[in-house]
């Protein structure tokens, strides 16, 4: 609309917004799809003080991992989990004294070879070893990328980690500077209020610029035609001289097949999305109100008795929403990969959140709670889907007019997400 384009907004669902929802649980409204934003490449952040939305940082708290020999703070030196400090107390605590001394051998032994390496999981485990990878690294990998990392590529999770491999030759030493070279500040920020206020301020800015939106109303095919585009919904057709594709990976695959013959090698046998359920809780309990371990906890597999694979204490990451409860009640949510919203009842994550956040069950009462399922893109981070999307990319933009985007293509995470949306929406 700021270019002078007439636009229209074709909505598949019932609601706007997509992984970003919240929901009245126990008298507060909380988030229960993406609750923080990556601070990376500026442009999320643009976005949402372009919108008048307050931005800020969640508490200094840190999180914990919950292993198989116990609960720890999560070491403090790190990049997806990998330490810069092998040796550092806080990751002796984690995977004990030998396995961090197998770690720090990474800085001296010459046979381990250095060089672009795909394959996250196989670089961890040669120079650091099994526990640095199990204990460690794929508690933060599968949980905030839902990929395996012996599945996952270095270059998409861990930009310039190769990079920094070669130059310093060690992967501590590569990790320590990622660090150094990352901007000053938190990671993540949020909005105050929670991440679902943005989808109200830009239904706003729709109405503002006067475009319209269509809910309920998924594209069954599209075609290129003299004039440009058509867009067949049920029962018309839209006609459009540019079309930007933001759907979920199943539906983009399948609008563009017909379009992109010589793409459909790569556009065939996709990996499928993971499905993940996130359980909210609102709970009395003043034996949380020191914040036993922090921001939330991270879950290794092959904890007994923990179904969750994370925890996050919302009221005590973010102390706006700390304010807005009574004292000694707290938001905790917990989330369940490849689980159905049906397979996890409430009684499964107050087990859960007690047992993480090193309580009794009965310490925690119960005053709300929701379960909500989502489907998490996460193909771009496994290895080869990066160079198969590019693919993609470059035979849709042999179409006039076409533009392709979503977090089926731009990778997990708002961030991302929001940057690559605004490139499309520039190219269109």
């Amino acid at each position: 609309m700021l270019a002078g384009a007439d636009v229209t907004l074709i909505e598949a669902s019932d609601r706007l917004g997509g992984a970003v929802a919240g929901a009245d649980v126990g008298g507060v409204r909380l988030d229960t799809g993406a609750e923080s934003v990556a601070a990376r490449g500026g442009a999320a952040l643009a976005l949402l003080r372009a919108l008048d939305l307050p931005v800020v940082p969640p508490a200094a708290s840190g999180a914990w991992l919950q292993t198989t020999r116990g609960a720890f703070p999560l070491p403090a030196a790190g990049v997806l989990g990998i330490p810069g400090s092998p040796l550092a107390d806080d990751v002796r605590r984690v995977i004990g004294g030998r396995a961090s001394l197998r770690a720090w051998l990474d800085r001296v032994l010459p046979e381990l070879s250095i060089g672009r390496v795909e394959n996250l999981g196989e670089l961890v485990r040669r120079r650091m070893g099994q526990a640095v990878l199990d204990e460690l690294v794929t508690p933060v990998v599968a949980n905030v990328y839902a990929v395996d990392p012996m599945e996952a590529e270095v270059d998409s999770l861990a930009p310039g980690l190769n990079g920094a491999l070669t130059r310093t030759g060690s992967l501590s030493a590569a990790v320590l500077a990622l660090r150094a070279a990352a901007p000053a500040g938190s990671a993540v920020q949020g909005i105050e209020g929670g991440m679902h206020l943005l989808v109200p301020a830009l239904e706003r800015d729709l109405a503002r610029f006067g475009v319209p939106v269509r809910m309920r109303t998924p594209a069954e095919t599209l075609r290129r035609i003299e004039s440009g585009w058509e867009v067949a919904l049920a029962g018309e057709t839209l006609t459009a001289d540019r079309v930007v594709l933001a759907v979920a990976g199943g539906t983009a695959r399948a609008l563009l097949a017909p379009l992109l013959p010589r793409a459909a090698d790569d556009l065939a046998d996709w990996p499928d999305a993971h499905r993940t359920t996130v359980v909210s809780l609102v709970v009395d309990a003043p034996l949380l109100d020191a914040a036993p371990r922090g921001s939330g906890v991270l879950v290794a597999r092959n904890v007994p008795g923990v179904r969750a694979g994370a925890l996050t204490h919302s009221s005590a990451k973010w102390p706006w929403l700390a304010a807005m409860l009574p004292p000694s009640r707290h938001a905790v949510r917990l989330s369940y990969r490849g689980a159905a919203a049906d397979d996890v009842g409430e009684a499964q994550a107050l087990a859960d959140a007690a047992q993480l956040l090193g309580v009794a069950a009965a310490d925690l009462s119960v005053v709300g709670s929701t379960a909500t399922q989502w489907r998490q893109e996460s193909q771009r981070a496994l290895i080869g889907m990066r160079r198969r999307i590019e693919r993609v990319r470059e035979s849709a933009a042999e179409l006039p007019g076409l533009d392709v985007t979503g977090a089926w293509v731009a990778g997990t995470g708002l961030a991302s997400v929001i940057a690559d949306a605004e490139r499309a929406g520039r190219a269109a």
